[in-house]
């Protein structure tokens, strides 16, 4: 689940391999590319770690990161 703090939405994803976790990470950035919102984020072997907020508001979370979550959400089921 997604948690919000410091002015941040952050979640965690793990899977079971490097290349699952690239692949979602192909998919979050073309849906981030489609939606002009782009995340930082990591990635650790099987764990990608995302951070959203808005920066041309302030860094704080709006709802262009809530619906970039969401959509997010969708792609893992």
């Amino acid at each position: 689940m997604w948690k919000e703090e410091d002015n941040k939405l952050k979640r965690t994803f793990e899977f079971s391999n490097f290349v699952e976790a690239f692949g979602f990470m192909t998919q979050v950035a073309i849906l981030a590319e489609k939606m002009d919102h782009h995340p930082n984020w990591s990635n650790v072997y099987n764990r990608v770690t995302v951070e959203l907020n808005t920066h041309d508001q302030g860094n704080i979370v709006t709802d262009k990161d809530r619906a970039l979550a969401a959509a997010i959400d969708e792609l893992i089921g």
